[in-house]
């Protein structure tokens, strides 16, 4: 019987899950970052096709479709391009890309209407309608946007510790820790022209870091429940996450709210900060009521590709087909 293949193309990872049309998944696999923007098509292509033939087992299957789930820059992509590749697999019909948003709002839900919050190394937020996008707001990287992503924490994180050096901000016991995952000494009463050393050391090494790794400075801010300038990062980047979700609220649109991404779903303080930040702004601006209070987690958008294929080729998900599509895929991973 021909089956389904679905693959959720991620920056750094790529997993790809083989499924009947019950939900039953009968296969899974994961390998390298699948954007082709970040890593070349070639590059992106042999990510998903290695991730592809460990969900098969090896040997070409027959398929109905491939769906895969990428970052919304890939979507223009020629799809033509994707079939070709995936034929040698088995691929009877076409290849479906789908946005990462889509496959991650539906990692946590079957329903069509709802909104998803996703907060990683970038920050997004979208409205879901009939299963289509219907409004997204941010998601437009560390230059434009990505309010309260894990590189926009990093950066606030660095700027603190500049700041904190120099007397311009407040001291923050985030000074030593950046200073020792940069490997750098501190000695307040060493300076070169009249600048503390281990600032102009920070100054170098920050500036040799491309822009997206200062994110490596972001789980910092967690390890000091009781220190001022971390906690008050947290508060803004809870504050910018909301009002980045409220941005695609619409009071014709309810449903289920799905939090994804390392920021929101890790630890839990930044997700109830901007339920409770979001409570407040929802009412002022007239959206009491349109987000679900307890939000779904979900750690990637493979079950969110697995419900697509299913859905975007006519077949019924409902509640007991999407738990099948958990509870299996869960039994594969391990």
């Amino acid at each position: 019987m021909p089956n389904y293949l679905a693959i959720d193309a991620g920056g750094t990872s790529t997993r790809a899950v083989f499924l009947a049309p019950s939900g039953q998944c009968l296969g899974y696999g994961i390998s390298g970052g699948g954007n082709p923007v970040s890593r070349g098509f070639d590059g992106a292509m042999d990510s998903l096709l290695g991730a592809s033939k460990a969900a098969l087992g090896g040997a070409p299957q027959p398929l109905i479709s491939v769906t895969v789930g990428m970052a919304g820059a890939s979507l223009e992509l020629p799809k033509h391009l994707f079939a070709e590749r995936f034929k040698p697999l088995g691929l009877m019909g076409n290849v479906v890309i789908e946005s990462d948003l889509l496959a991650a709002f539906y990692s946590g839900t079957h329903q069509d209407d709802g909104y998803a919050l996703i907060a990683g190394t970038g920050a997004v937020a979208a409205r879901i309608a009939g299963g289509r996008l219907g409004a997204v707001a941010d998601g437009t990287g560390w230059l434009l946007g990505d309010s309260g992503s894990g590189f926009w924490l990093g950066h606030e994180v660095a700027r603190a510790v500049a700041a904190a050096l120099d007397g311009r901000g407040a001291p923050t016991a985030l000074t030593e820790l950046v200073l020792a995952d940069l490997g750098i000494a501190l000695d307040p009463s060493s300076r070169s022209q009249g600048r503390v050393t281990a600032q102009q050391q920070l100054i170098v090494k920050t500036y040799e870091l491309r822009p997206v790794e200062l994110s490596r400075f972001a789980p910092l801010v967690f390890a000091l429940p009781d220190d001022a300038v971390a906690q008050e990062i947290i508060a803004r980047c809870a504050a910018a996450l909301a009002q980045t979700l409220t941005a695609v609220a619409d009071t014709s649109v309810s449903g289920p709210l799905i939090f994804g991404g390392s920021v929101l779903t890790k630890g839990g303080t930044v997700g109830a900060a901007v339920l409770a930040q979001l409570g407040r702004s929802a009412e002022a601006a007239g959206y009491g009521g349109v987000f679900e209070t307890e939000p779904a987690l979900v750690a990637d958008g493979v079950v969110g590709a697995a419900v697509l294929a299913l859905k975007r080729n006519g077949e019924t998900v409902d509640a007991s087909v999407f738990e099948r599509i958990n509870s299996t895929l869960a039994a594969l991973r391990g």
